[in-house]
């Protein structure tokens, strides 16, 4: 693929995990392909497989062997709902979550190379502010930080801000609010968040919705499939729908660079500057 198409790149993070990153990844996902997206969903939780399991896919390869060489990044990827094309990552293997400077080249390279048509990249990354999570999240055009009612939700979501707009000089996040009971609930979790950043970092924290708990919701995780697929209809389904509407609109174009190439150029640079320091 040429590294000059116009991609949209989102990382789908959290400070803690527990909070429905993954699923909100998923059904962003299947939500931009029922719009008529290409996407690509990139599970970056190298060690921790997530994304197959959501989907009921059963990968026979997964980045692992990318990584190794004895694979293409095209020939790994799964189709999901509505078209979606999953990268798998790998499950139980500790290596992963800790990749060398030549493994994470080939990561990069592999991405350079993909052959596959694509106008929107969602990069599901772990939980937490280690040095994957940091180097994805950061190459990426736009970050979505899924958060929850719970206190260690909130104080884990700033530590990753913080740390994302200090040493890597990240200054725009949108935030959703996940499992609430209303609108007014997710809200009230930004201005928490949003009046700390104000007050001790140099960022602009976008509210990007409010997803609700759902019966529904639920019923989809235990099928393994997304909501917005399988009930269409229920609220989660209405609220994930107008968040890819809303993300949408609000991820940033860099035309001049290429949106895959973007994405690329930035993984080499956190990758060196990460070796570096």
């Amino acid at each position: 693929m040429s590294a000059q198409s116009a991609v949209n790149v989102i990382a789908v993070t959290s400070g803690k995990g527990g909070v429905g990153k993954t699923n909100v990844a998923v059904n962003l996902a299947v939500s931009m392909a029922k719009q008529g997206r290409e996407v690509v969903l990139f599970d970056a939780d190298l060690g921790l497989a997530n994304v197959d399991i959501a989907l009921g896919l059963k990968p026979r390869f997964d980045i692992r062997h990318v990584i190794s060489g004895e694979r293409t990044l095209d020939e790994i990827l799964l189709k999901g709902p509505e078209g979606v094309h999953v990268v798998p990552a790998s499950s139980g293997i500790s290596s992963m979550t800790s990749l060398s400077s030549q493994q994470r080249a080939g990561l990069v390279g592999a991405f350079s190379e993909l052959a596959l048509p694509v106008d929107t990249l969602i990069v599901d990354t772990g939980a937490g502010i280690d040095s994957t999570v940091l180097t994805f999240s950061s190459a990426c055009q736009a970050i979505v930080v899924v958060i929850c009612d719970e206190p260690t939700s909130i104080t884990d979501a700033y530590a990753l801000i913080k740390v994302l707009n200090k040493e890597c000089g990240v200054k725009r996040f949108q935030l959703l609010a996940n499992m609430v009971d209303n609108d007014s609930q997710g809200r009230e979790l930004y201005r928490k968040l949003d009046k700390v950043a104000e007050r001790f970092l140099d960022v602009h924290l976008g509210y990007l919705g409010a997803i609700p708990r759902d019966s529904y919701l639920r019923k989809a995780v235990q099928q393994q499939g997304a909501v917005v697929d399988i009930y269409p209809q229920s609220p989660s389904s209405k609220a994930l729908k107008k968040l890819a509407e809303n993300i949408e609109m609000e991820a940033p174009s860099y035309q001049d660079s290429g949106g895959l190439g973007f994405f690329v150029e930035r993984l080499i640079h956190h990758g060196v500057k990460e070796v570096e320091v």
